[in-house]
């Protein structure tokens, strides 16, 4: 896969996609990443990408030409092939996750375009950009960030990115909830016990705590996940299972009073 970001900062990429899964997949062929300096592509002499917007207001914004100059020129055309994806990282997009990675990873390629100042000419959305995505409610200096995200998200799931590919389908939101808890050695670490389950080899059982660990975890983390979760029937008996003790606990019945570690 080809990454291609247009940014007027092209130099806080050169640090984060150096180390770690980045590196390794830049060194083994699986993904490419090109930085483009947006004012390489500015239509004056100055080099301006940005410009007072029209009707009034605080601030500046991103002019059309550099950025559909730019990606007319990566692509070779103003026809956006099926496929790329040409992503404007705006706050103004729909949230990104991890379904939204794992059909961007069945992508060739992915030019992101990094926003800056109050936002971009809507001509780009509307009439350039395949989507418009943003990373979270929250508002950020710029698109940069953004694109490391995605970056990284979509990289994960390539095929040889990761040492197992369990690692990748094991992932928190790869299934659609949180996942288990970790432990390593020590097995007790200043009284902190790991829970008896993990060491004592049968593996079925262990396979079942993880997997209610994780349910118990999203419901009280992050309950809005359960609607389009992968969920089968044993999930569901545990979900059930994980209420009824929440319940008999909110009524003061002693007898859930019991580890589920």
């Amino acid at each position: 896969m080809r990454f291609d970001v247009l940014t007027i900062f092209p130099g806080m990429f050169r640090g984060p996609l150096e180390y770690s899964i980045l590196k390794r997949a830049q060194d083994q062929g699986i993904i490419q990443i090109h930085i483009h300096d947006l004012r390489d592509y500015a239509t004056d002499k100055h080099r301006m990408v940005d410009d007072r917007p029209f009707g009034g207001g605080a601030g500046m914004v991103f002019k059309p030409e550099p950025i559909f100059r730019a990606v007319e020129t990566l692509i070779g055309g103003r026809s956006v092939p099926a496929s790329t994806a040409v992503i404007l990282l705006s706050p103004q997009g729909r949230v990104f996750h991890q379904r939204e990675a794992e059909r961007l990873s069945r992508m060739e390629r992915l030019i992101l375009i990094c926003g800056r100042y109050e936002g971009v000419d809507e001509r780009v959305a509307e009439h350039l950009a395949t989507d418009e995505i943003s990373i979270g409610d929250y508002i950020l200096t710029g698109g940069e960030i953004p694109a490391m995200v995605i970056i990284d998200a979509v990289t994960r799931l390539l095929p040889g990115a990761l040492g197992h590919h369990a690692s990748a389908q094991r992932d928190s939101f790869a299934e659609g909830i949180l996942d288990y808890p970790q432990y390593t050695r020590p097995a007790d670490f200043r009284g902190l016990k790991v829970p008896d389950i993990l060491l004592s080899g049968h593996h079925a059982e262990i396979e079942r705590w993880r997997r209610r660990k994780a349910l118990e975890k999203t419901l009280r983390v992050r309950p809005d996940l359960l609607a389009r979760a992968h969920l089968d029937e044993r999930d569901r008996a545990l979900l059930d299972e994980i209420k009824a003790e929440q319940a008999s606990r909110r009524r003061g019945d002693p007898s859930t009073d019991k580890p589920t570690a």
